[in-house]
């Protein structure tokens, strides 16, 4: 399944940096239980809020301090994996067992964490026609999953233990990858434990002289290809292709600001145009409507290391066939191999609805 595929593209994505034999290293490891509600982000999920989620989350944390340059450049996050449990209360929905790659990142003199971390998770009790019909939420047991923590945190209070509490968001969906696909956010308030391996031992950081980064205008091309399906449960999956051509421009050492073009050549619309030109008449749809999309974007992209993070708002220029309106999103995360080479996994959405996950390779020249 493509999303056992995205779990490890993930990982490796988020934690293949080479790094120096004398690096200095920490660990810690924290718990935290968190309690929530699940929000109604669209109304044909009401049915399954019927009582309020909660859950732990037990994480595994590297601490950086400056052996490479990116690290002090982002105020010397932490490097980790989590490992997720949510009981949605819920029979029909069932629970998710999830596991992820993250960053931890330190705000106001390193008392406020940021936790960003990407995933999969196991649904218990995912939709089928027969058994569990009403659950439109999750069509596919494995889920690509999100989640965000935005926490106090303390370390060291006492021998090594510390302290964290604040405010979670969980996301499941398996971005279209198998219909229905409404997903669920559960906001959540969390508390836990923090434990320093190391027993508390302090570690200097490592601070350097700032370095102006400046580079011309790079070229970037993409080729990104998946398989996803329309919202019509059981009208198959299909593979599509993304050629993707945009311009670059860096403007300081984290970001680059994108100017480009998508061609999209998405085999579920030739599969929905026929469908909907046979059951729905009224529409006007005919068979030959081309299937095919041309956008145009502005897009940004975040320098971490030889991962990147890409946030694009596109528009469709030829757009023969309406889906979900003229406007697009692409967020994921791009993994540098040498300097021109990349690989790419990333959402392609309309809003809050997402259209498929995409898997990419490219060049930047």
């Amino acid at each position: 399944m493509n999303f056992k595929f995205l779990t490890i593209v993930m990982l490796s994505v988020s934690f293949c940096f080479a790094q120096e034999a004398s690096e200095k290293k920490k660990y810690t490891f924290d718990v935290n239980q968190f309690y929530g509600s699940i929000m109604l982000h669209n109304p044909d999920i009401s049915h399954l809020i019927t009582s309020h989620p909660g859950g732990v989350i037990l994480s595994y944390n590297r601490k950086t301090y400056g052996s490479e340059a990116w690290e002090e450049l982002y105020n010397y996050p932490d490097l980790g994996y989590s490992f997720v449990y949510q009981n949605s209360n819920n029979s029909t929905l069932g629970d998710n067992y999830g596991l992820y790659a993250h960053y931890n990142f330190y705000l106001f003199n390193r008392n406020v964490q940021l936790r960003v971390g990407q995933g999969v998770s196991y649904a218990t009790n995912p939709y089928d026609k027969v058994t569990n019909f009403r659950n439109n939420a999750y069509g596919s047991d494995v889920l690509s999953s999100t989640y965000l923590m935005f926490n106090y945190h303390k370390e060291n209070i006492i021998k090594g233990l510390g302290f964290k509490a604040g405010i979670s968001l969980l996301h499941y969906s398996n971005a279209n990858f198998r219909a229905p696909n409404t997903s669920t956010n559960t906001l959540a308030f969390n508390a836990g434990v923090i434990y320093d391996l190391d027993g508390g031992k302090e570690i200097e950081y490592i601070h350097r002289d700032k370095e102006k980064v400046t580079e011309p205008l790079r070229y970037n091309f993409a080729l990104r290809a998946g398989l996803n399906e329309s919202d019509v449960i059981d009208s198959g999956q299909y593979g599509f292709v993304v050629l993707s051509a945009y311009a670059d421009k860096r403007i300081g050492r984290k970001s680059a600001l994108q100017l480009g073009a998508d061609a999209y050549f998405s085999n579920f619309l030739k599969e929905l145009i026929r469908y909907q030109s046979i059951a729905f008449p009224e529409k006007d749809i005919d068979l030959d409507d081309d299937h095919k999309r041309v956008g145009v974007f502005l897009g940004h992209e975040l320098f971490i290391n030889k991962v990147s993070m890409i946030s694009q708002f596109g528009y469709y220029v030829y757009y023969p066939f309406d889906f979900e309106g003229r406007t697009y999103l692409r967020v994921g995360l791009k993994r540098y191999f040498g300097d021109k080479m990349f690989g790419a996994v990333t959402l392609k959405s309309h809003g809050a609805k997402a259209e498929a996950v995409e898997f990419g390779i490219g060049i930047r020249l």
